[in-house]
C-alpha cells in the first residue's frame, strides 16, 4: 500500500524521544526470555475468543507458522527502530486484517491484551529497575504508536472501498439509455448531489456526442428533493445538451419539486419540463419528426 508518512511527524505525534527508545530497548531486554511465554499467553486467551477459529482455523501448523511471525513482530517491537521499513512492515499488518476482515473490537481486544500480559511481567520484575516507571510509560507510547500504523491503513482501505463502492453506485445509477433512434433517457434515483450531478453531466455529454443524439430526456420522478445546487445543476445539464445541437426535457417533475424550484427563484430559461415521462417522449418524438398512429 502507497501510504507515506513522516518519520519524524510520527514520533513528535506521540512523544516519544530517542531516550523512551533506549528504554523500549531495555524493556525488550529484560522481557527477551518472557516473548515466547507471552505469545503462548495471548493466544490461550484468543482461544476463549470465537473469532478465533473463524479467522485463525484449527491448524496446527498453521498456528505455530502465525507464532513465529508474532515472536517475530514483538522482537521488531522492542528494537524500537521507528523507520520506513517498520512502518512497511506494520502496514502489511493492517493489509491483512483488512483483507480477512478482522473485526476492529478485537484487534483493540488482543492490543490490549497483549499491553496487560507485558506491563504485568515488568512491574514484577525481580528485581525491579529504579525506572521502570519511565521504562512502562515509554513502552505504552510506543503501543499507542504501533497500533495507529495498523489502524492507519485498515482505516486507508476501507475508506479506498467505500469510494470504490460508491462509484460502482453512481455508475448504475445513472443509466443513460437510448429509447429511440436519436433520444437518449436518463432516469435519475434517489439523492442527487453537486458530486453525482457532475457525474451525470459528463457521462450525458459523452453520451449524446457517442450517439449523435437530437433529444436528451432528464427524467428525475425518482429524486427524493431539490434544492438551490442541485436545480441549477439540473439547468446546467439541460444547458450543456443544448451548446451540443441536442434539445433537452427534464420529466417527472413533481408539484412540490415544480414549487421548490419557484420558491428558490432557480432560472429555468427556455427548458423544456413535463410532469410525466410519457409526456416527455411523446414531445421528443415530435421533435425528431416521429408520428406513431
Amino acid at each position: 500500500m502507497d501510504q507515506k508518512i513522516n518519520l519524524k511527524e510520527l514520533k513528535d505525534k506521540f512523544v516519544i524521544t530517542d531516550t523512551d527508545f533506549k528504554l523500549i530497548r531495555a524493556a525488550g531486554t529484560l522481557l527477551g526470555d518472557f516473548l515466547p511465554e507471552l505469545i503462548e499467553k495471548w493466544y490461550a486467551w484468543l482461544a476463549t475468543q470465537k473469532e478465533f477459529s473463524m479467522f485463525f482455523g484449527t491448524n496446527s501448523n498453521n498456528l505455530m507458522q502465525i507464532k513465529k511471525q508474532q515472536l517475530s513482530y514483538w522482537q521488531s517491537f522492542f528494537s524500537a527502530n521507528i523507520n520506513e521499513q517498520y512502518v512497511t512492515d506494520r502496514y502489511r499488518i493492517g493489509e491483512v486484517h483488512a483483507r480477512i476482515g478482522l473485526p476492529n473490537d478485537i484487534y483493540f481486544a488482543g492490543v490490549s491484551k497483549a499491553f496487560q500480559l507485558i506491563a504485568d511481567e515488568l512491574w514484577n520484575i525481580k528485581p525491579m529497575p529504579a525506572n521502570i516507571g519511565d521504562i512502562a510509560n515509554a513502552v505504552t507510547k510506543h503501543f499507542f504508536l504501533d497500533t495507529y500504523l495498523v489502524m492507519d491503513i485498515i482505516t486507508h482501505i476501507h475508506n479506498a472501498r467505500l469510494e470504490e463502492s460508491h462509484k460502482t453506485m453512481i455508475e448504475m445509477a445513472t443509466p443513460v439509455t437510448p429509447i429511440w433512434e436519436g433520444i437518449l433517457l436518463l432516469p435519475l434515483l434517489g439523492i442527487l448531489d453537486s458530486s453525482r450531478a457532475q457525474d451525470i453531466m459528463n457521462k450525458s455529454l459523452s453520451k449524446i456526442a457517442e450517439e449523435r443524439t437530437k433529444v436528451f430526456i432528464l427524467d428525475i420522478s425518482g429524486v427524493a428533493s431539490v434544492d438551490t445546487a442541485v436545480a441549477n445543476q439540473l439547468i446546467k445539464i439541460t444547458k450543456a445538451t443544448q451548446l451540443m445541437g441536442c434539445e433537452a426535457i427534464i420529466s417527472g417533475i413533481s408539484p412540490a419539486i415544480a414549487r421548490t424550484i419557484i420558491e428558490l427563484g432557480v432560472d429555468v430559461g427556455e427548458i423544456k419540463s413535463t410532469s410525466t415521462l410519457r409526456d416527455a417522449f411523446e414531445i421528443a418524438l415530435k421533435m425528431i419528426k416521429v408520428t406513431i398512429s
